[in-house]
């Protein structure tokens, strides 16, 4: 695994926390506070949420993650703050993966 697909990862992860932020916040002035629209706002969070379940589908494939690991990830990416608490712990454990794969095999002599 690259490091690449770790920082997409990490890149969509904590945009998309941003505008599920920014959406909710939509929804609440809204609906409690009756003022404004979340039209454009709830279809760049639906594309960016799409984009993050395709590179964190492909971080856990490429990290062989369990389905259930998986979901885990990207159920963070429906609930105001997860994210911020669920990638730092993702990109521990992926860069130690990373880190274990990189490693120079022993030359055999």
């Amino acid at each position: 695994m690259k490091e690449t697909v770790l920082t997409r990862y990490r890149v969509m992860a904590y945009v998309t926390a941003i505008w599920l932020l920014v959406f909710t916040g939509a929804i609440v002035a809204k609906y409690v506070f009756e003022v404004g629209d979340t039209m454009l706002i709830s279809q760049i969070h639906g594309v960016l949420f799409i984009v993050y379940v395709l590179f964190a589908f492909d971080l856990g494939s490429k990290a062989k993650w369990p389905f259930g690991r998986l979901l885990w990830v990207l159920a963070a990416g429906c609930i105001p703050f997860a994210s911020f608490f669920v990638e730092p712990k993702v990109t521990r454990e992926a860069r130690a993966l990373i880190a274990g794969t990189a490693a120079p095999e022993p030359v055999k002599a």
